[in-house]
């Protein structure tokens, strides 16, 4: 597609969806000042430095004082000249109490810095000069996370604060009492927070200055390299003139998109505003375009290599290497994009919906032929990721090659002002993360001080009486409830920290009859090479990291769900629909969402056996077929349509065959109460796919217009009774 074409697909928008577009992005986003002049001058500075440096520490190690510090105080000072103070504040320059609380910031993180060994000899024995920055170092963080982020996510850090000041206070109280900790002295709450591995500078800034601000640089260079049309143009040409053909480009699209801009809405608005157009062209209904665009988009979190900031935390908690976590992430997220693409795909079939393709338009091999190399810097991630390169590394490679590639297109070669402009909207994209990290070190630091963790998962494992379905359903309401007020990515690390220990530990009971804590206990004892001590591996990584997708997948969900559901909101924007009404369709084409994650606990293959593959790969294999078929009747059951539309029959029937192929362990254990063999129950499974397949094609048989599109069956059925009238 070319330039025009989409700015001619952008222009359909009204001006009034624009302008709703626009104060959502902003609520969402909360855009800050827009300088001019000296202070332009400033911050454009201190995000092209940010950049440099962090390009620089990929390649070369840093002491980590300089690694974290460096970045926080970074964002600290730019949150403080960019976000006001207040909506009355000026808007095109920083007042002096935001230069105070900048200033503030300099002294609280430099501090750190500067003290960083001393800090950590003194530990326990804290002066009272540690003590007192560390408590306006909290104060600080607060502030930067209300101005960027909004009050929610503040007051979240905040009553966590006050339990780790004053949770022993909670035992004189019924029903909370269950969560008083023994109590703990301000100045060592204070500092535990501020200065441990676990608080402000702790596993949340670790995993953003190691690989997620890297990787959001990379999608601005990839952005200004002309790349991201090309993601646009392929899908349009496979796709485009098929069943549905403009809504299957926006799955397509978001696949490669999402993965990248580390944000469901972000991704929502740059695709959609070019796909939310085209589908309501081709006729489908505007809150069904609106809401098709960001349920794909939510699957760019779970799509390999970047997999937003999550995949790096699951790294970084597990202690399994990124690249593992990525190869046993693709075939979920596959199947995530395969539920919708075949939602779409039926949902345009009873419609009658066809994409229009021009004798002009290219085809992907055309395209491919002329832009092959557009390709290269998610490729080079790809593979310098997998031959063990570490995924920050690969992302400078990645970052120089988006340069490079610019070079072959006149249009968007990239020479030094647009370089320093990707730098800096680079930087200016990490400032809403970057935000996170104090509040997000403030509620981890008193989560590990208080012991709260381990009181939590034994309360998910107390209301679910022990039963792991219940328990995967507590935490899908946990984590809805925490997406309701704090970032995806934060609600993730705060639920993971909280529930999956409860989860390991049910997981663990359910496949082999012990806690997750006794499966471990053998490890001690056992040779690195011992196949014992490897198969032990296998099975506790596999359960880690099973426990921690489930919460991965659900911490998404705030995006599509009502009531927030504010990437669904950004689509109705777009599509020019009722907002309530797109959010409830996007979560109906998104209700993969909410089967992943039982998929994830009762069947090792979606994940490929796990990273030490403890279960055979005929088992992988099969699993992998059957998943891949029970998507396809789990799309069909969704939209009610598979060759014609159901009946209640055919429904009923579909619906076993979905469950006997999603879930042949559950089968076994609930309707047969015996060990039957896996493949049985599969065989069962697919046998009833069939017998719809047949019962829909003896009905078509009986009356062929069961195929035609629904408007033109109404328009049939009104003829023949005004004939027979």
């Amino acid at each position: 597609m070319s330039e025009p074409e989409h700015a001619a697909e952008q222009a359909d928008l009204s001006a009034e969806n624009k302008e709703k577009l626009e104060k959502l992005v902003q609520k969402d986003s909360r855009s800050g000042r827009v300088f001019s002049g000296f202070w332009k001058y400033i911050t454009s500075a201190m995000g092209a430095f940010m950049v440099a440096f962090y390009m620089y520490c990929a390649a070369v190690p840093v002491d980590t004082q300089y690694f974290l510090g460096v970045y926080v105080v970074l964002t600290y000072v730019m949150v403080f000249l960019i976000y006001p103070l207040k909506a009355s504040s000026p808007a095109h320059r920083p007042t002096a109490v935001d230069l105070i609380m900048a200033a503030a910031a300099v002294f609280v993180v430099g501090y750190f810095v500067m003290e960083y060994e001393a800090i950590n000899y003194r530990m326990g024995s804290e002066t009272r000069m540690d003590t007192f920055v560390s408590a306006l170092g909290i104060l600080v963080s607060l502030e930067v996370a209300r101005r960027a982020l909004g009050w929610s996510m503040t007051i979240v850090g905040a009553l966590f604060l006050a339990y780790a000041f004053w949770g022993d206070l909670l035992q004189n109280i019924p029903l909370l009492n269950a969560f008083a900790h023994t109590g703990f002295k301000i100045d060592r709450a204070l500092n535990h927070i501020y200065y441990k591995q676990e608080g402000v500078f702790g596993i949340m800034a670790t995993v953003l200055v190691t690989y997620v601000i890297l990787f959001i640089f990379f999608g601005s260079f990839l952005k200004a390299s002309g790349a991201s049309r090309f993601f646009i143009d392929v899908p349009m040409a496979v796709a485009g003139k098929s069943i549905g053909g403009p809504a299957k480009v926006a799955v397509i699209a978001s696949g490669f998109f999402g993965s990248v801009s580390g944000s469901a809405i972000a991704n929502t608005v740059s695709t959609g505003a070019f796909t939310i157009p085209m589908m309501k062209k081709a006729g489908f209904r505007p809150h069904v375009a609106g809401a098709i665009e960001p349920s794909a988009s939510i699957g760019g979190m779970f799509m390999p290599p970047i997999m937003g900031a999550g995949g790096f935390l699951m790294a970084e908690m597990t202690e399994i290497p990124y690249v593992q976590i990525m190869i046993m992430a693709i075939f979920p997220a596959l199947m995530y994009f395969l539920s919708v693409f075949t939602m779409v795909h039926f949902e345009a079939k009873r419609y009658g919906i066809v994409g229009k393709r021009r004798p002009e338009d290219p085809t992907a091999l055309e395209i491919l032929k002329k832009q092959w190399f557009m390709s290269l810097p998610l490729v080079i991630i790809v593979v310098m990721m997998i031959v063990g390169f570490s995924p920050g590394y690969a992302a400078f490679w990645a970052i120089i090659s988006c340069i490079v590639v610019s070079w072959f297109t006149p249009e968007n070669k990239m020479g030094v002002k647009q370089i320093l402009d990707a730098m800096i909207e680079g930087a200016n994209a990490t400032l809403i993360i970057g935000a996170t990290v104090g509040v997000i070190g403030i509620i981890v630091g008193t989560i590990q001080l208080s012991g709260i963790g381990l009181k939590f998962s034994q309360i998910i494992i107390d209301l679910s009486f022990g039963s792991l379905p219940v328990a995967v359903l507590l935490v899908a309401l946990a984590s809805l409830i925490l997406g309701m007020g704090v970032p995806v990515t934060a609600a993730y690390l705060i639920t993971a920290v909280l529930a999956v220990g409860a989860l390991t530990d049910m997981i663990s009971q359910s496949y082999w009859g012990v806690s997750f804590r006794e499966l471990q206990l053998p490890l001690g004892q056992l040779l690195a090479d011992d196949p014992q001590r490897l198969e032990i591996m296998a099975k506790v990584s596999w359960a880690l990291i099973a426990s921690h997708m489930v919460v991965y997948w659900f911490s998404q969900d705030s995006n599509i769900t009502p009531p927030v559901c504010v990437a669904a909101y950004a689509g109705a924007a777009i599509a020019g629909s009722d907002p309530w009404k797109t959010g409830w369709t996007s979560f109906k084409f998104a209700k993969m969402l909410y089967i992943g994650p039982l998929l994830f606990v009762y069947s090792p293959g979606f994940l490929l056996g796990g990273p030490g593959h403890f279960i055979p790969w005929y088992q992988v294999a099969s699993t992998v077929v059957t998943v891949m078929l029970g998507t396809v009747a789990f799309g069909a059951l969704s939209m009610g349509y598979f060759l014609c539309g159901f009946t209640v029959k055919e429904w009923i029937i579909c619906a076993f065959a979905t469950t006997f192929l999603f879930f042949p362990h559950l089968v076994n254990w609930i309707v047969f109460g015996i060990d039957l063999p896996t493949i049985l129950v599969d065989t069962l499974g697919i046998g009833m796919w069939v017998i719809v397949f047949f019962m829909q094609k003896i009905r078509i048989r009986k009356d062929p217009t069961l195929v035609l599109p629904i408007d033109e069956r109404r328009r049939l059925r009104r003829e023949r009774a005004a004939q027979t009238a």
